[in-house]
């Protein structure tokens, strides 16, 4: 079991940078992935960039060379740096864990990029 809390969402302008972390309850060193997700209004939640506990990295196309996932599984946390933000990354964006084959949400973290 592990509990989530996300942190480091708000108000960006275009172009501008956020960095959220994630939070964990436990070691996650034994974690096999760590992600974040994100739900726009009226969308389904769509995963935005997956992490392993071996450093591998995936993301969505549409925040390939913008966004970069890490951890540190000294201090139990999982960051994502967003970069040159776009209208279309406003989202409430959720940090997710499977442990021992259950999924596991924080409550999420709402990003909003406007002028």
């Amino acid at each position: 079991q592990v509990q989530l809390v996300e942190s480091g969402g708000g108000l960006a302008q275009p172009g501008g940078s956020l960095r959220l972390s994630c939070a964990a309850s436990r070691s996650i060193f034994s974690i096999y992935a760590m992600a974040w997700y994100r739900q726009a209004p009226g969308k389904q939640r769509e995963l935005v960039a997956r992490i392993t506990n071996g450093g591998s990295t995936n993301y969505a196309d549409s925040v390939k060379g913008r966004f970069t996932i890490s951890r540190d599984n000294a201090k139990n946390t999982v960051a994502l740096q967003m970069n040159s933000l776009k209208p279309e990354d406003t989202a409430v964006y959720y940090c997710n864990a499977i442990v021992d084959g259950l999924i596991y949400w924080g409550q999420g973290t709402r990003v909003t990029v406007s002028s």
